[in-house]
């Protein structure tokens, strides 16, 4: 394939033809007439000898080849818009820009608040959009990463990327207020006997991989995707789980609260939260500005109790 021949706007049309599947209503979302963006799905059609784009009674349809090129030329689209969008120097004062990040509710409630405040003092223009992590990102987070700004997470779930380290919270044991069978203190024996209520997916976090070394699988009955639904889903219960102390803190719990915090039994491996980004953007300079700004944030936290 020799890219110095392709024209880089068909890919802007191509996108446009492919979500739209109607060529005047593709030509409306980028600014074509109607004749010339009938002319670029011509040219779309010579070069990939497909029809993309099926008559199907009164409409269109993709074609096989254009259900597959969907997700690739949005992927395409994305790069070419951080590739001509990078800039040498970056003025907070004056810049209009969005940021989206990935992160999970935990790091979200304890300093994602704290950073948009900080962003709209700097950049009163920059907007930022925080988005849930999707389940797949752990398996391959280096393509989803690709379209983002970056990636709140913890060590120990994903590697390979860079990274800046951002805050260290610890783990609490968390049981009903009213709990008879738990004490002052909790036991390993009582984490093997005790049913639990988990994050999602409970075996990617460090902490229990390293229950597992002692011999204790969670015995999960209720699993939510959110680490601030774990305490309503242990209060009034026999449940157990397992929160972060920062969180804990922002969430009000402890006495009065349905919730008992109580040490963990054994040394938990502690939470080492961090802002990943993919490679593409290490050396643009909203991005340094990003994790520069994230990092100061995050250093003022106070330690976790």
């Amino acid at each position: 394939m020799n890219l110095a021949g392709l024209d880089m706007n068909l890919v802007v049309a191509l996108r446009a033809l492919l979500t739209e599947r109607n060529v005047t209503r593709a030509g409306e979302r980028i600014g074509l007439s109607q004749p010339a963006m009938s002319a670029a799905l011509a040219r779309l059609r010579r070069h990939f000898g497909d029809e993309l784009l099926a008559r199907r009674g009164s409409g269109y349809e993709l074609t096989a080849l254009g259900v597959v090129l969907l997700d690739r030329t949005e992927v395409a689209y994305e790069m070419l818009e951080l590739v001509f969008g990078s800039q040498p120097r970056f003025d907070p004062a004056r810049e209009r820009r969005e940021f989206v990040l990935l992160t999970s509710d935990y790091a979200l409630a304890v300093v994602g608040d704290r950073l948009a405040r900080e962003i709209s003092a700097q950049a009163p223009e920059v907007r930022i959009t925080f988005r849930r992590v999707p389940p797949a990102l752990i398996d391959d987070p280096g393509p989803p990463l690709t379209a983002v700004d970056g990636l709140f997470m913890p060590h120990g779930i994903i590697s390979g990327l860079p990274a800046v380290e951002l805050f260290r919270d610890r783990w609490l044991c968390a049981v009903a207020e009213d709990n008879p069978e738990v004490g002052e203190s909790i036991t390993l024996a009582q984490l093997a006997a005790l049913p639990w209520a988990t994050y999602q997916r409970v075996y990617d976090a460090p902490v229990t991989k390293q229950l597992s070394l002692l011999g204790i699988e969670p015995r999960v009955q209720v699993s939510v995707d959110s680490f601030q639904a774990l305490p309503a889903m242990v209060a009034g219960t026999r449940r157990v789980a397992m929160i972060q102390a920062l969180l804990a803190a922002r969430l009000g719990l402890g006495p009065g609260s349905g919730i008992r915090l109580l040490d963990c039994p054994f040394e938990a491996v502690p939470v080492q939260e961090a802002l990943w980004w993919h490679p593409v953007h290490t050396h643009d300079a909203g991005h340094l500005w990003l994790r520069e700004t994230a990092a100061a944030v995050a250093a003022r936290l106070s330690p976790p109790a």
